[in-house]
């Protein structure tokens, strides 16, 4: 990714969303050519010149401290990811900050994490890095992702499911809001890996195969994936719908273990027994070299 453009496209982004309004600034007049704020007006809510944050926005982050990139977060109101994420632009900018493109290389799950996503019973339970690419899923979590899962590319992709793959949108009760969230992530990754070949080759193939994707991408949102609910239909045990934690491996940079669960005494519980009878079935079948049932 070119860093300069980076920059220059995220905070012209950002500062389209904030109104006047919204910053606490008068509207003068009855015809302004923007609805989100002027750069002087950022400047002015940064306390910083307009020469300076013009060069800011333009791409050239060389010199910038954190101090004024914290100003101009609060100035455009950027959530954590957001202000994150330029920081994570702008130290790519920087001096010295240009690596060679990096080449392609598996990550791996050590075993001992491995052993850790086995003993989680009864739940979906799976590690991904932030190319939202599977690296290991336990039985259930497979179970769930059976048509992810499909894929003859590996390792397979979540994001290469929903954008690419016409099962995506049945299988996610909500694919708008998935989608969205997915394209954000990878968003944020591209920030923080900039020189990532893996991921410019995965943006580069969703980008000429999904029309949806290249909007949201457009869109330069980025978004930490940490909790929430979704929602799934199974094409076996029917609607899910599931809470789901994502927590980073300190001593594994860049992995995360996500689990989902259901609501005690919910349809979704007895669905997800109904799910672990069906995995223990094809555990058993398999234990003894009969023909696993479909």
């Amino acid at each position: 990714m070119n860093s300069a453009s980076e920059i220059r496209e995220f905070l012209a982004s950002r500062r389209a969303k904030v109104t006047p309004e919204q910053a606490g600034i008068p509207r003068y007049g009855r015809h302004r050519r923007v609805s989100g704020l002027r750069r002087e007006e950022v400047a002015l809510l940064a306390n910083i010149s307009v020469e300076y944050y013009t060069r800011l926005e333009r791409g050239n982050g060389r010199g910038v401290s954190d101090e004024v990139l914290e100003s101009v977060s609060r100035a455009l109101q950027l959530d954590e990811a957001e202000h994150a994420h330029l920081l994570d632009l702008v130290r790519a900018s920087g001096p010295g900050q240009r690596p060679r493109r990096r080449a392609s290389t598996a990550q791996l799950v050590r075993p001992s994490v491995r052993r850790i996503v086995d003993a989680i019973a009864g739940i979906p339970a799976f590690v991904h890095n932030g190319r939202l690419d599977l690296l290991y899923l336990n039985d259930m979590a497979a179970a769930l992702y059976t048509e992810h899962l499909d894929d003859p590319v590996r390792p397979p992709n979540a994001a290469r499911f929903v954008f690419l793959d016409p099962r995506a949108r049945r299988f996610y009760a909500e694919w708008g809001p998935i989608a969205h969230d997915l394209a954000a992530a990878l968003r944020s990754e591209a920030g923080r890996n900039p020189y990532d070949r893996d991921l410019a080759d995965l943006v580069g193939q969703l980008s000429v195969r999904s029309d949806e994707f290249r909007v949201l991408w457009a869109g330069h949102d980025v978004r930490y994936h940490r909790s929430g609910t979704k929602r799934f239909h199974h094409q076996l045990v029917g609607d899910l719908t599931l809470a789901y934690e994502s927590l980073q491996l300190p001593a594994d940079p860049g992995l995360t273990l996500v689990t989902y669960s259901a609501e005690p005494g919910s349809a979704t519980e007895r669905a997800l027994r109904e799910l672990a009878d069906w995995v223990g079935t094809r555990r058993r079948f398999a234990a003894v070299g009969s023909d696993v049932p479909a």
